[in-house]
């Protein structure tokens, strides 16, 4: 009797309208993520004068969303891998709405960094949109339109930056807050027409339903399944302890049952889902993964907030003040907005190198570019240079971020896919914790060297985690 995979199936039917439609809802999952970070380089400094609260203090407000966000990576990618993506998507859709909106009417400070680490706690669901989505592509094609997927992200950017433009200048930042929720909340009346993923319906051995989920797809794409039944083909464990070639990878090996899949669902699901993480076939990629999330997010959100901090602290220390109050002028805004287009090329070089380099290749390349990029500014520049090279900057950090956010589910299998990338972001969001203290505390006390330079060190250390990932994923097909 013949049969035929996931894999063979979506390669068969191709990328089509369906896919499209699943790019669209979870693009804008995306959407809402950036625009929740992005809000953190205008909310702060007009809380501050609202409130006259202490630099340390406006740092604080970023980083409590960040430790939301890394408790939420790991719950979310649980709840994802435990009871069904939509599960996942539905769950921190709702909740990252109810607390946007809630945070708006904060009454004082305390009250508003409780809510946006809540706020933070559903943002940290974002992964699950990325790998759902790339579970409903064909692994030809997967490269190029997760780089289309980022786009999302820099359109969110650039949403915001406009939003806090307009808004701020006519109303005030509570009304920001209460629009940045607002394309959360757009995702809920679309929710009921989303399909669940066949690679984790086929993982818990709900072949019909996973026949249904492709037979859905074919006849949206107006194409034809392969010929046969529906089966689950789990690719060979990579050996990460010993020294494989890609050649090896994708060779084909012998069917067997979901074994692993049961065993992973009789145990303590987190347990037992880190304990498969930790083994060693995935042991030195997962601990590579978690510093390279770490350093990307480190250097991501560090840059974003440069770019709102730098020009602003570089005029408090030229007037001999270890702190001056800002004004949110239209400078402050143009800044940012220029900043965040620089996130476009960067994404349309990562687009060409991740198919010509391969993913390890492309993020090695891209940090250490990076590092170039911020050299300068260890030194005052003007602020046009200044912003030149924040520009040059912010495009190798998003274009490597973003080949990381394709690499960490290509690594995994898909039993624990999505704890696996949760736990990864997780970790990556220590590093958003930390950033704020440097890019604000260290720049509003006048030690811009020191600033770059941990910068520096980071991006370099994370370029060479790069070149050690024990496999490349350009080609395999996601077991």
């Amino acid at each position: 009797m013949e049969t035929y995979t996931t894999d063979s199936a979506l390669a068969a039917v191709g990328f089509g309208k369906f896919q499209a439609l699943v790019l669209v809802y979870a693009g804008m999952g995306w959407v809402a993520e950036s625009m929740e970070v992005m809000l953190l380089s205008f909310v702060g400094p007009l809380v501050r004068e609202e409130w006259n609260i202490s630099p340390q203090d406006e740092s604080l407000l970023s980083s409590v969303v960040f430790c939301g966000m890394l408790i939420g990576a790991c719950g979310w990618g649980f709840v994802s891998d435990k009871y069904g993506r939509r599960t996942g998507l539905l769950f921190s859709t709702l909740f990252t709405t109810g607390m946007g909106f809630i945070s708006a009417l904060s009454p004082n400070y305390l009250c508003l960094m409780a809510l946006r680490f809540l706020v933070g706690v559903g943002v940290g669901g974002g992964h699950v949109f990325s790998s759902w989505f790339l579970e409903f592509v064909p692994a030809q094609n997967r490269g190029s339109w997760m780089i289309i997927f980022s786009l999302f992200w820099t359109l969110g950017t650039v949403l915001e930056a406009s939003l806090a433009w307009v808004v701020i200048s006519v109303l005030s930042w509570r009304w920001l807050l209460a629009f940045t929720a607002l394309p959360c909340f757009l995702l809920l009346p679309f929710f009921g027409t989303t399909p669940e993923s066949p690679r984790y319906l086929c993982a818990q051995n709900r072949m019909s339903d996973a026949t249904l989920v492709l037979e859905r797809i074919a006849k949206t794409n107006q194409a034809a399944l392969p010929p046969g039944i529906l089966t689950y083909h789990r690719e060979r464990e990579v050996d990460h302890s010993a020294v494989t070639s890609e050649i090896d990878d994708l060779l084909p090996v012998r069917e067997k049952e979901c074994t692993d899949d049961h065993t992973m669902s009789s145990k303590s699901g987190s347990v037992a889902a880190l304990h498969s993480l930790l083994s060693r076939n995935l042991r030195r990629s997962t601990l590579l993964l978690w510093f390279v999330f770490y350093a990307n997010s480190f250097a991501y959100y560090g840059l974003v907030l440069l770019s709102s901090q730098l020009s602003d602290a570089n005029k408090s220390c030229a007037s001999g003040l270890r702190y001056v109050k800002s004004e949110q002028d239209a400078s402050l805004y143009k800044d940012t907005f220029i900043t965040s287009l620089a996130e476009i090329p960067g994404l349309l070089v990562s687009a060409v190198l991740v198919e010509w380099l391969g993913r390890k290749a492309t993020m090695w390349c891209l940090l250490f570019t990076c590092c170039g990029f911020l050299g300068p500014l260890v030194l005052h520049q003007s602020e046009l240079w200044t912003t030149g090279l924040l520009f040059g900057a912010r495009a190798c950090a998003m274009g490597s971020y973003t080949v990381l956010c394709l690499y960490a589910p290509e690594v995994y299998p898909t039993s624990v896919r999505s704890t696996g990338v949760g736990i990864a972001n997780a970790i990556g969001r220590i590093g958003g914790v930390v950033c704020p203290l440097v890019a604000v505390g260290m720049l509003r006390s006048c030690h811009q060297m020191e600033a770059i330079v941990v910068f520096e060190v980071v991006l370099c250390l994370a370029a060479v985690a790069c070149m050690l990932f024990p496999v490349e994923t350009k080609g395999r097909d996601m077991n």
